[in-house]
């Protein structure tokens, strides 16, 4: 159906696709994987993994016209891979009995032996196009594989307590006037600091096994549903919302936050239970 769609005669818009014009479709694709499974209707999440699935296809036939590669070479790329990084699981011996922890040292080793760029690093093949919060959470993984860790979950909140203090030393420098007109330096004092804040703030989510990607983003549906709602009421009492005071709006919220409670939260917890990456 794809080569059909993009030969001569087919489809204008899946002809004039490239890898580049494809780019803002397969990251939106991914993240509407992501909420048909906050859904957790079955259906929902069967046609978002299609739609995805069609990104996959149409990158993989667009170098099938290069003839450089097609979309079975992925599946075979992608098999061997799993199986050469699953020794424990495909050796004809069996292989050792490994817990989850033994695995991901192992996934990690092999993966090293296989890379053969000029940069060694542990940080090697995190992508630089990745949300920011999911990179840092790569980094630190990777870090923390080799030794390069805190030893306590407090040791990590007393290093977000001083990451905040060094933000207010800066804070109080603020200027009234609007951030474009701020002195320079006094952004890129802001900016470094709440950088660090926002680093150590992952590296919490991590040693509580949570994902900050995915934390923030029900975050944001949360706070997006609750402020839906008091628009609505807003709408019900003829009032609108920016005529209304700080009490009223601190009632509104209130009332949405109990109108979640009230309807049940669908929500699953995305739990760090497999810590390494197939990259």
């Amino acid at each position: 159906v794809v080569a059909k769609l993009r030969s001569p005669g087919g489809c204008p818009w899946d002809i004039k696709q490239t890898h580049e014009s494809l780019k803002p479709f397969l990251l939106e694709e991914a993240y509407e994987v992501l909420e048909a499974l906050d859904t957790q209707n079955p259906q929902h999440l069967r046609e978002e993994l299609g739609d995805l699935l069609l990104q996959v296809l149409l990158h993989a036939h667009i170098e099938s016209e290069k003839q450089t590669f097609d979309i079975e070479d992925v599946i075979t790329d992608l098999t061997h891979k799993l199986i050469r990084r699953h020794p424990h699981v495909f050796s004809a011996t069996g292989g050792a009995k490994l817990d989850s922890e033994q695995v991901v040292t192992q996934w990690e080793e092999i993966k090293r032996g296989e890379r053969s760029t000029e940069s060694d690093s542990i940080l090697a093949g995190i992508p630089v196009s990745l949300p920011s919060l999911l990179r840092a959470h790569q980094i630190q993984k990777r870090a923390a594989r080799v030794g390069f860790d805190w030893e306590t979950p407090e040791q990590v909140f007393e290093k977000l307590n001083e990451e905040l203090e060094e933000l207010r030393a800066v804070a109080p420098c603020l200027p009234d006037s609007e951030p474009s007109l701020q002195e320079p330096e006094t952004n890129a004092a802001i900016e470094h600091e709440l950088g660090d804040v926002l680093f150590t703030i992952v590296n919490v989510a991590r040693f509580l096994r949570i994902n900050p990607e995915e934390a923030l983003r029900k975050a944001n549906n949360r706070f997006t549903a609750r402020f839906q709602y008091m628009e609505r009421q807003g709408d019900r009492e003829k009032k609108p919302l920016g005529e209304m005071t700080a009490l009223e709006w601190e009632g509104l919220w209130e009332a949405a936050k109990k109108q979640e409670a009230t309807e049940g939260s669908h929500t699953t917890v995305t739990l760090e239970t497999r810590d390494h990456d197939h990259g």
